[in-house]
């Protein structure tokens, strides 16, 4: 048998006598040190899914990179928004769709914008004029930002931690649980709407680590050998 086997052996077994411990305690002692557990739990979990790891500390795969979109070589015009009394009318160069969104340097305007593609009013023909008119060119954002997964799963809103009079939680709630659920067990899902449905690589957001779980006995020593 290795050490480490041997230690996560005796790691086991003090957790077995020292959930015994914890249901020995009063009532009150016992949800404020299950509060205690979650709340520092849950944080060393956000920080690790931020640092990109899983609870045994391999990296997650990383993501694969988007197709870039190659910025349409033709101007369009069109009238925006839908619905308006008076709308504007838009002659846009080197523009792109994303998801609902089309991006292209807004000649009026002197710049990058968006615009939704489901409220444009109408689409119009381009003058021959038009199209000699000068444009700025579409540019790519760097994509440091875009490479680090699970900026939002891991915020407050959505990775919760909490008790109840005999265990303490941490996990994800509402539409953010769907989405953990999809990543964590590397299940088929469709990336976008009318998509083909695709299977994600496994990456294990939530599980505890064995510093997380040495962590809690540290915490229940504490508790019932306060110092002084």
């Amino acid at each position: 048998m290795t050490d480490q086997a041997s230690d996560l052996d005796g790691l086991v077994e003090l957790e077995r006598m020292a959930g015994a411990m914890v249901m020995s305690l009063d009532g009150a002692g016992r949800r404020r040190l299950l509060r205690a557990m979650a709340r520092d739990i849950r944080k060393s979990q956000a920080a690790r899914i931020g640092a990109q790891r899983d609870p045994g500390g391999t990296p997650y795969e990383v993501r694969k990179p988007k197709r870039e979109e190659k910025p349409g070589a033709y101007p369009v015009r069109f009238l925006y928004p839908k619905g308006a009394t008076s709308p504007r009318l838009v002659l846009m160069k080197s523009w792109v769709r994303q998801g609902p969104l089309i991006t292209g340097f807004d000649i009026e305007a002197g710049g990058i914008r968006s615009f939704f593609w489901d409220k444009v009013d109408r689409w119009l023909p381009v003058e021959n004029e038009d199209k000699s008119k000068p444009g700025g060119r579409l540019r790519r954002r760097g994509t440091i930002r875009r490479a680090a997964m699970f900026r939002k799963l891991r915020n407050g809103r959505n990775l919760k931690a909490g008790t109840s009079d005999l265990e303490a939680w941490v996990g994800f709630s509402g539409r953010a649980a769907g989405v953990a659920a999809i990543h964590q067990g590397g299940l088929m899902d469709k990336p976008a709407a009318g998509a083909k449905a695709i299977r994600y690589p496994r990456r294990v957001l939530i599980g505890l680590t064995g510093s997380e779980r040495k962590h809690m006995l540290d915490l229940l020593i504490e508790h019932v050998e306060p110092s002084g």
